[in-house]
């Protein structure tokens, strides 16, 4: 995948749908500081995801297509969020972030995704059925 052999997914818990099935982790100095830069959209189809943390913020500085980006606490709730960031941009800075998603563009329209939903990420597995998850418990 991208950066780093660890691979998961993350799903909304909140609205129930999967944001990223094929996740990757930018966790090193130069993984989150180079994160997309260089790729083009071909190369994050949807379904990919970045997941770079720690992080108060992204830039889109040297990327070829738009992003959507989630902001998400200690606890992985959506504390902010930017729709389709526009390539050679500098997005907000957070002090409540821990992390960010970073996903392919209008991601966050097709899920619903909004601020306060609850984030799931999993590394190193496979997505799960979360409909045949919960009608099991």
């Amino acid at each position: 995948m991208l950066l780093s052999a660890a691979t998961g997914y993350a799903f909304n818990r909140t609205r129930n749908a999967y944001l990223a099935t094929h996740l990757s982790v930018a966790g090193t100095h130069w993984s989150r500081l180079r994160g997309l830069m260089g790729k083009d959209s071909a190369s994050f189809p949807a379904g990919d995801g970045l997941w770079i943390v720690p992080s108060r913020g992204v830039h889109t500085l040297a990327m070829k297509f738009p992003i959507d980006v989630i902001y998400l606490d200690t606890n992985k709730l959506v504390v902010h969020v930017e729709r389709n960031l526009k390539p050679w941009r500098v997005a907000r800075v957070s002090m409540h972030t821990a992390s960010v998603l970073e996903l392919p563009g209008n991601t966050l329209q097709s899920s619903g995704t909004a601020i306060g939903d609850e984030i799931e990420i999993a590394l190193n597995e496979t997505k799960m059925n979360h409909a045949q998850e919960a009608s099991t418990a």
